[in-house]
């Protein structure tokens, strides 16, 4: 198998999040089948109004080739800067952000659904596991409210709930 520029393997949709060439070091994966066409559920992280809905606070600007966006989480005080490395509607959206390299797949299914697929690579050193663990959680969460929101219409406030656990843990 190949690497395209942007990391996903160069073949069917099915090796989509199977490997990531761009990072070195261990890569970590998320899916969630969504039962709404690829196309929306890749405007779902592109659009900053649709993003606020399930994932975050604020976005300065939507996603798109090469764009360089800062994202406010909804974790107070918590905001990362990213740049857009891979840009291929509605099939994929790869994106660096402070110590990792995010690649998203969003791959036909049956009956009009999507299989939603993250693939994160380039932790830093020290504790590996734990940012692995982090990592994959809260993907975990973000696709599962994303999936509530778009198959019902209403998010679930999983990601908002998660926020207000994880500062109250820091106010301990």
């Amino acid at each position: 198998m190949k690497c395209t520029v942007g990391g996903w393997l160069a073949n069917p949709p099915s090796s989509i999040g199977t490997m990531i060439c761009t990072m070195p070091g261990p890569v970590v994966r998320a899916t969630m089948l969504i039962r709404r066409p690829p196309g929306e559920v890749f405007a779902a992280f592109v659009n900053p109004q649709s993003l606020r809905k399930f994932w975050l606070r604020d976005a300065s600007g939507p996603l798109a080739p090469g764009a360089r966006v800062e994202w406010h989480f909804m974790v107070a005080g918590a905001s990362a800067r990213l740049v857009v490395t891979d840009f291929e509607a509605p099939r994929r959206i790869g994106f660096d952000w402070p110590g990792m390299h995010v690649e998203l797949g969003f791959e036909a299914f049956p009956e009009g659904s999507t299989r939603l697929a993250a693939a994160v690579s380039g932790f830093s050193s020290g504790d590996v596991l734990t940012q692995a663990t982090n990592v994959i959680e809260g993907f975990s969460i973000v696709f599962c409210d994303l999936k509530i929101l778009l198959e019902s219409g209403a998010s679930a406030n999983l990601v908002r709930d998660k926020a207000e656990l994880l500062e109250a843990d820091k106010a301990k």
